[in-house]
């Protein structure tokens, strides 16, 4: 396994060791000691999978307050979706940058994103199933979105006419966004 820093502190991409043969693949995903040798160190308490049918699908830009804000270890076990992450942390010199990857069941990279993040992903195919592991449990008075178009973001989403939820649909700006990290 080995990370691969992004243009945002903090913010890394896993990529694990693919074993391969004639009759397909191997990838141990998570190994809890292999990923604290390589700094991270977070206790993941749940898994969490989403089926999105549909090539444009938008999910996000979703995250939560605290005292539950997730740290979320994102991948994708079928098709490839483009992830999306902005930093919310306000005394970081990133805060208002995102960081687009791509990930998909064909490269097994994860996306690690921590707390104090908004995260969105696009589907890139149908079908698309997308696993992540998370920190903390869901909390309904603690979530949010941000509008996945936000100009102030300039996000280049790969899909001009997403499909996204009516939650999606009317989430806040940027700039009126309720954040506390």
């Amino acid at each position: 396994m080995k990370l691969i820093s992004t243009d945002i502190k903090d913010v890394v991409i896993i990529e694990p060791v693919v074993h391969g043969d004639s009759r397909g693949y191997f990838v141990e995903s998570f190994q809890q000691e292999k990923f604290w040798e390589l700094g991270v160190d977070h206790k993941f308490i749940q898994d969490n999978q989403s089926l999105s049918a549909l090539p444009g699908t938008l999910r996000g830009l979703h995250y939560q307050l605290k005292p539950k804000a997730q740290t979320k270890l994102v991948r994708v076990v079928q098709g490839a979706v483009y992830d999306v992450v902005v930093d919310l942390r306000k005394n970081s010199s990133t805060f208002g940058q995102h960081v687009g990857v791509i990930l998909s069941s064909e490269n097994h990279r994860q996306l690690l994103v921590p707390k104090g993040f908004a995260h969105g992903i696009c589907t890139l195919t149908p079908n698309t199933i997308l696993m992540y592991k998370v920190d903390e449990y869901y909390s309904p008075e603690n979530d949010r979105s941000i509008m996945w178009n936000d100009p102030d973001l300039g996000i280049e989403w790969p899909v001009r006419k997403p499909v996204v939820s009516e939650k999606d649909a009317n989430a806040q700006l940027f700039r009126e966004a309720e954040i506390n990290f």
